[in-house]
């Protein structure tokens, strides 16, 4: 095999032969090392040696990226890791793989939270209920919005959520250091709500660090010390609800509302012992009149039925069945909800929150939340020494004990017989004269 020493023009002249399909141009200086050319292709470096008894080539490169020297050098390289016992191409395919992940982790370094927690939401999303998928929207939310009412910034402009800040930031950045300053800003401001996003964020980062892509960018969980839960400290156990002696004048009150809708909701929040947005849930077609039963949209086994008692069977009767007429069409739509609204987008009425603190304020009851009526179905049933079960089961708690779980269970019939006496009992302590075996009142047609 004739060698010549390289020199440039040497080099880029050689050319191959159009009735062969490849030449090489082998170099005198360095052992191996030639250039190999096609009639189609450009010229290339090429190392060719022997090891464990057979021949082996490799490329280099092109003489338009790599000098005579830097070529010579190479091939020196590659032949000593021949005469060390390895074999170029294995040291070649590692340093290439070693290359790849280097590429890939500096790549994975330069991941936001903001691509990461949509991808997060989304994979999520059919484990999760509308609300608690919403919530997460929320607080992942820019602000600068224009609201009517809520937390404002200016005039009227919605807050950034609690986990917009961490959006602008690397994974990588989400130390534990980063997040206790994050909680100890947060807690200053909205104690509550940032302590529910602190809860989101644990999993959010859970979830990032069982993903293959970001397990090397969280080894641990940084949102799990000790500073950040102390930061926004234990949250205070809430225990407001209406007494014995406080029915007459709540009742009087939310009776006087100005809208008869929203009054026959808040006093079915408290007759039922539902979550207030269960009630707020209700269509029409949840109503089984032949049975007396009610199905709500339970956020924790799906759903239930509980017995639909006479006092609020003859509130829900009063309340107005709306019709929208399209002003285009004429065509004509029912209103399915319970609880409707002519004015509202979705045609149900939003939670009415202002109109229950104008009637605990006349009713010099300040401070008794929503919630606080469904605390209070539950702490006035003891004075009749309902069982236990029965309660939970029409509110909608999970049962307590293995018997409740896997022996016990109980007919709509046989809630109703509690049930009942429950609303008989309230309403004869809040002084209101019904007649249980009154007709209620037809439903009314209206016209949106």
């Amino acid at each position: 095999m004739a060698k010549v020493a390289f020199t440039a023009g040497r080099v880029t002249g050689f050319k191959c032969p159009p009735d062969k399909a490849q030449a090489f141009l082998w170099d005198a200086t360095a052992k191996g090392l030639g250039v190999r050319a096609t009639p189609a292709g450009k010229p290339a470096y090429v190392f060719q040696g022997v090891y464990q008894g057979k021949d082996i080539r490799l490329t280099i490169g092109s003489p338009e990226a790599w000098s005579i020297p830097d070529a010579q050098a190479k091939a020196r390289e590659l032949q000593r890791q021949i005469d060390e016992g390895r074999d170029p191409r294995e040291v070649k395919a590692a340093i290439t793989a070693a290359d790849v992940e280097k590429r890939e982790a500096a790549k994975a370094d330069t991941i936001m939270v903001s691509e990461a927690w949509p991808l997060y939401l989304a994979e999520r999303q059919p484990h999760w209920g509308d609300r608690h998928y919403a919530d997460h929207g929320r607080m992942a939310a820019a602000g600068g919005v224009k609201k009517s009412r809520g937390t404002r910034v200016g005039k009227g402009l919605t807050i950034p959520g609690p986990i917009y800040p961490l959006l602008a930031l690397r994974l990588s950045e989400l130390t534990p250091e980063t997040i206790e300053a994050w909680a100890t800003k947060e807690a200053k401001t909205r104690p509550t709500y940032g302590r529910l996003a602190w809860r989101c964020l644990k999993a959010f980062l859970t979830w990032c660090s069982e993903q293959k892509e970001y397990q090397h960018l969280l080894p641990v969980n940084p949102a799990k010390t000790k500073k950040a839960r102390e930061a926004f400290g234990k949250p205070a156990v809430k225990s407001g609800s209406l007494e014995k002696s406080q029915l007459s004048a709540w009742f009087t009150a939310v009776g006087n509302l100005g809208n008869p809708v929203v009054s026959a909701y808040l006093r079915t929040v408290l007759l039922t012992g539902a979550r207030p947005g269960e009630i707020l849930g209700m269509k029409w077609a949840d109503i089984n009149l032949m049975w007396k039963g009610i199905t709500i949209r339970d956020k924790v086994e799906g759903e239930r039925v509980i017995p639909l008692t006479p006092y609020v069977s003859h509130l829900l009767a009063t309340l107005p069945r709306r019709v929208t007429v399209d002003k285009k069409t004429g065509e004509k739509t029912a209103n399915p909800w319970v609880f409707s609204s002519p004015t509202a987008k979705g045609g149900a009425v939003s939670i009415p929150r202002s109109y229950h603190v104008c009637a605990c304020k006349v009713a010099g009851l300040e401070g008794l939340t929503l919630h606080d009526l469904r605390r209070s179905f539950k702490s006035l049933t003891e004075w009749l020494e309902i069982p236990a079960g029965v309660v939970a089961q029409i509110m909608g708690h999970k049962p307590s004990a293995t018997a409740e779980k896997h022996y016990t269970v109980r007919p709509l019939d046989l809630l109703r017989v509690h049930h009942e006496r429950i609303e008989a009992w309230i309403l004869e302590q809040a002084g209101i004269v019904f007649d249980a075996k009154a007709e209620p009142n037809g439903l009314r047609l209206v016209n949106k």
